[in-house]
This record gives C-alpha cells, structure tokens and sequence, in this order.
C-alpha cells in the first residue's frame, strides 16, 4: 500500500514517495505498477489520481499525481514549460571531476535487437542540461546531486555516464547493476501554482543508499503525512 507514502496532498495533488522497484506504467510482463495502487490512494475522493510525469522503475522518490482534470492539465504545461524544479540525489560509480558543473548533452534513442533500446548522447538528439554539484566522495564512490532543466528520457542516468563519465550505481542499462539496486532518488519536487502556495515536497532519503555508506539525511524531509487530514478543503470539482 502507499498510502504510507504520502508526501503532500491537498485538493488538487498528492506527492508520494515511490518505492523503487515499482513501475509508474504497467509493465508489458502483467506485473504490479502504480496503478495497482491508485484506489488506494483516493482519501474520499470519486476520482483516482493520475500521474502527472513519469520516474522510471528503479528510481525511487517524489512523484506528482493529479487528483482532478483540471488540475492535471495546469500541471502538465507546468512540465512541458518547463517551470517544475526537480532535485535527485544519486551515488555514482567513479568520482567526477570538478565540484560541480553543468551537462549539456543532447540525447537520443537508439535501439537494436540484440539489447533492446536506449538514450546516448546525439547532437541531433533533444536538447537536455542538468546541473551538477559534488556531495560526498567515498570508497571510490560519489554521492551527487543533480537538478534537470530538461526532463528527457533517463536524463540523469546518462547525463551520469555520458557527461561525468561516471554511471549511477546499480544502473543495470548505463553502468552495472548491484544488489542495492540503482542508486537514483528524485529528493525534492516544487511546481508552481500562480497565486497558490506550490506543491512542494521533499522524499527522505532511502535505506538503500545508507547501507553502502552514503546516509544523506534531507535537511526538511516532508516524510509520510496522515492524509487522512489534508491541509485543505478537499473537493472534488474540477
């Protein structure tokens, strides 16, 4: 159940902090997905939530779900104009050089029948910038935080191994996979809402990064709430 999972929630949205290991689209093998999950998720509302982006499957952290129509398209142009800001948190296999910068690396898909498909750096690609910052260095690991401009398709996960040269740990696609699982956590998420005050919520950080020697407490972590209280008026119009 994710109900436990709460980060935020009012008329209008609910934060959760999604387990890793759990797919926010039904995977085409029938497994368990966030759907699965969503009529849980109503707190008395008709209507189940709909995700309003995507985090992949072993990406762990905050994600937006809309709780009325309305509401799902104002935060959509929120995504596509670019004005959500996002921070991840992840441990990465190597050390990058420098302290922090920026990665401007157009991305591309590229797909063959031997391993399936995925994104590589491609001047002719989407356009895609993340900033960088050094956290932690370790055991010849690096804890790193990461905020998107752009919100491409595994961004990060290449940005990481193409950019810094350096993949995220346990990334079974752009590096090794590792009994921890990959090491990528969406830690904070704001969107504006014009004259309201932002969605905004901060996921702590998992047990999985500390069990490798990364323990990263988030300053203000929203942690769980009880939803069964929101901080507003719920209604369901819209």
């Amino acid at each position: 159940m994710l109900a436990d999972h709460v980060l935020f929630i009012d008329a209008e949205a609910m934060v959760i902090d999604k387990p890793a290991g759990l797919p926010v689209d039904a995977p085409r093998d029938g497994g368990l997905s966030l759907e699965n999950h969503l009529q849980g998720l109503t707190f008395g509302f008709q209507r189940w939530p709909v995700a309003v982006h995507r985090l992949d499957r072993d990406t762990s952290g905050c994600l937006l779900l809309s709780r009325n129509p309305k509401a799902q398209a104002r935060f959509q142009a929120a995504f596509e104009g670019g004005m959500v800001a996002k921070r991840y948190i992840a441990v990465l296999d190597g050390v990058p050089v420098g302290e922090d910068g920026i990665i401007d690396l157009a991305l591309g898909k590229v797909s063959t029948a031997e391993t399936g498909w995925r994104m590589t750096g491609d001047a002719r690609g989407k356009p895609s910038r993340t900033h960088w910052r050094l956290i932690r260095v370790a055991g010849g690991q690096a804890l790193v935080e990461f905020r998107p401009e752009t919100g491409r398709t595994h961004q990060i996960r290449v940005h990481a191994a193409e950019g810094l040269g350096c993949p995220v740990a346990g990334d079974p696609v752009y590096g090794q996979a590792g009994r921890h699982g990959m090491l990528l956590h969406a830690a904070e998420l704001s969107v504006p809402r014009g004259a309201k005050p932002p969605v905004h919520a901060i996921a702590p950080t998992p047990a999985r990064f500390a069990a490798i020697g990364f323990d990263h407490p988030e300053p203000n972590a929203t942690g769980p709430i009880d939803p069964s209280a929101p901080p507003a008026a719920a209604s369901d119009h819209g």
